[in-house]
């Protein structure tokens, strides 16, 4: 395949095809137009001419259609006018026979003779009751006009007048429906009405009276003369190709009921129906179709008009056309023929054009080789050539150029390996340059953090221990007022003794508040709570887990544990329990902000042999990558519902005096990571003091704080 496709690159860049393709992709493209050209109009051309015949077919149909309803018309008037009936009107015997003759004589289904009413149909026996199909001609030959009244028309005799009546055998009315493909869908099974030519005219007598009615009709069902006699006029010898064949069809709505169109085993096609695309255009429409037309089973040359009957309403369809086949077999050995010459054609002047080519462009192939050959790094020359054009020229001079430039290429080699040397020597002082760089860019960004934090700790600080002076104040002023309070008192204290414990433990509580503020707002120089010990890091993070699993479990929130750690921390327990409790608050927000179903794991890990460490991840809806600047911030929050912003900022307080640090790691959508990083107890740069320190007072008894205050 890959040889293939070397060939076939070859083909395309090589001169000589190119120019070959360049004068005969054209000649091709004419060849191919004019032969689609030629197809399409001898297609149209031919098609126009098959559609100018049958429409002139329908024409001659329709004619003949209307000749025989004329015909009838003049048969029907000449026996009504005639002077048999008036003479043999007294002798109904002779005249029944007279009307039995002339019915056999003009082929017609029946010829009846009714009273001048129509209610009564003269017999072999006298005078028969007789109900008469109502229509226009009815109603023309009863009336009382100058003329004769009566005519000649199509007319649909639904199957319980002509039963009743008689006068049609069942056998030749009615047919099953058969399925046919394209036709449009009915739930009907059988065709049982009876179109007619139907002829009605008075009878008058020698005092212009009218004494009886004279009705014959011509049934159309199964009248396969009728539709023969159409066709051998419209498609005599010679009118078609060889294999075509011609057909006439009467349609009764859009079912065949008299047809000379074969079906699929070669008879005629009653009962079958036409497609719904021409009984829409036909019988809805009124419109003609001339036009491809699928018949029964196959394609035919078609034109249809509509049947209109006495009502002026459309009943049926005329047709006359002829199978498509034979046409269109012409029709594409014409076009083959055209093409197979069209393209010998172009083959010869192919292979003239590539002879002629040969000797042009074998010089030009020759160099071509030689610059292939210099390209993959042979050397070779061109040589003498036989041709002492241009080209030989152009060849001499190539020869000259390669050798001049195997000079120079030797030249340029010895030059870039000496350059080479010279670059991958600068280039391994710059690695290590850039290396020492980003060492000391890393370091100063971690640096330039610490400090912008501990900026703002100072000066929460300052802020802090300004406030807690302030209010300490007043809580010395609410302590004192109190022992007075006490004194006034007296033996009655009892009776407000739970207020009086409260309104103390609340002072308490503040003044705790403010001495704890001061504590965690301490300078990296502030030494450790005197609390501070050695403290195993799973079991602080179990205790704390069990202390705020009330606050913060329910179904939809899962604390898992990880515990790799096998060294200690020395650390202030409390403190480092409001860590962890801040930390949780803080994932459990993120959580909130999702509709995932809440996790949380506390690992803590050795990283090595000087520092451990707690984290805390959650599957959260994470942190901007612009908020993480700040978390540290006081006062900072991202869209918390709840918090002050101080969590976090007193938080790494806490960790920064017991000389650890606080990393973050997160991805928005995903969650956040939080590592609390501790040294090991071995090697904790600070030494707890030995000053007091301040805890959350407890419920005070009332002579507690006075004996505190006196003291």
């Amino acid at each position: 395949m890959a040889q293939a496709y070397h060939i076939q690159s070859r083909w395309f860049s090589s001169l000589r095809y190119r120019l070959l393709t360049l004068a005969l992709v054209p000649l091709l493209l004419l060849a191919v137009t004019v032969v689609v050209f030629a197809a399409q109009w001898t297609t149209n051309f031919t098609y126009e001419q098959l559609f100018t015949k049958v429409n002139t077919d329908l024409r001659v149909a329709h004619d003949s259609f209307q000749r025989i309803q004329s015909e009838q018309e003049e048969t029907i008037l000449t026996l009504a006018s005639s002077k048999e009936i008036v003479s043999y009107w007294q002798n109904p015997t002779e005249l029944v026979k007279w009307v039995d003759v002339q019915r056999e004589l003009n082929e017609y289904n029946y010829l009846i003779l009714l009273s001048q009413d129509g209610e009564q149909r003269l017999g072999q026996g006298g005078w028969l009751p007789h109900t008469m199909h109502a229509s226009p001609l009815t109603q023309s030959a009863l009336s009382n006009g100058v003329t004769p009244g009566g005519g000649t028309g199509i007319e649909i005799v639904p199957v319980e007048v002509w039963l009743s009546n008689g006068l049609l055998e069942p056998g030749k009315v009615v047919f099953p429906l058969i399925d046919t493909p394209r036709a449009a869908p009915s739930d009907r099974s059988a065709e049982d009405r009876a179109m007619l030519i139907r002829s009605v005219h008075a009878v008058i007598d020698e005092n212009g009276d009218r004494i009886a009615l004279l009705e014959g009709g011509r049934l159309l069902n199964r009248d396969f003369d009728f539709v023969d006699r159409i066709r051998d006029l419209v498609y005599g010898p010679g009118s078609l190709a060889p294999g075509s064949l011609g057909t006439v069809t009467v349609f009764l709505d859009d079912v065949r009921i008299t047809t000379n169109v074969p079906s699929s085993d070669a008879t005629r096609a009653l009962g079958t129906r036409v497609s719904e695309e021409v009984r829409n255009t036909v019988l809805q429409l009124g419109e003609q179709w001339i036009d491809r037309a699928f018949v029964v089973n196959d394609w035919y040359i078609s034109a249809y008009e509509p049947i209109i009957d006495v009502n002026d309403e459309r009943v049926g369809m005329l047709y006359a056309g002829y199978l498509e086949k034979p046409f269109r077999q012409e029709l594409f050995n014409a076009i083959a023929v055209l093409s197979a010459l069209v393209l010998a054609g172009c083959l010869f002047a192919i292979c003239a054009a590539m002879l002629g080519a040969r000797s042009i462009f074998r010089p030009i192939e020759r160099l071509t080789s030689v610059v292939r050959a210099t390209a993959a790094g042979k050397s070779t020359r061109v040589g003498a050539v036989e041709s002492v054009d241009e080209i030989g020229e152009l060849a001499a001079q190539f020869d000259g150029m390669l050798d001049t430039l195997e000079v120079q290429r030797r030249k340029i080699e010895q030059g870039a390996q000496l350059l080479e040397d010279k670059v991958q020597l600068r280039t391994t002082e710059l690695r290590q340059q850039n290396q020492r760089l980003t060492d000391s860019l890393t370091l100063l960004k971690q640096t330039r953090q610490q400090l912008e934090t501990a900026e703002r700790l100072a000066a929460l600080g300052e802020l802090t221990a300004g406030v807690a002076h302030e209010i300490n104040n007043p809580t010395a002023v609410i302590l004192g007022n109190m022992d007075i309070l006490i004194s006034e008192i007296g033996e009655d204290r009892e009776d407000v003794a739970t207020e009086i414990d409260l309104i103390i433990q609340q002072v308490y509580r503040i003044r705790s508040i403010t001495h704890r503020l001061v504590q965690y707002s301490r300078s990296e120089n502030d030494q450790l709570s005197p609390s501070a010990q050695t403290v195993s890091l799973p079991d602080l993070v179990s205790n704390t887990v069990r202390l705020i699993q009330h606050d913060f479990l329910d179904d939809s929130l899962v604390i898992t544990e990880q515990h790799d750690c096998t060294q200690d921390a020395l650390v202030d327990p409390d403190e480092m329990q409001q860590v962890l409790v801040n930390l949780v608050r803080n994932a459990v927000e993120a959580i909130n902000q999702t509709s995932v179903k809440g996790r949380i794991v506390i690992a803590t890990k050795d990283l090595d042999d000087k520092e451990v460490c707690i984290e805390v991840t959650d599957n959260g809806a994470g942190i901007e990558p612009t908020h993480i600047a700040r978390l540290f911030d006081p006062f900072f929050t991202s869209g918390k519902e709840l918090g002050t912003g101080l969590g976090l900022s007193v938080s790494f307080g806490i960790v920064r005096r017991h000389g650890g640090r606080i990393d973050v790691t997160s991805t928005l959508g995903a969650g956040s990571t939080f590592t609390v990083v501790l040294p090991v107890a071995a090697s904790a740069p600070y030494v707890a003091s030995n000053s007091p320190s301040v805890k959350a007072a407890p419920i005070f008894d009332t002579e507690d704080v006075l004996s505190e205050f006196k003291r």
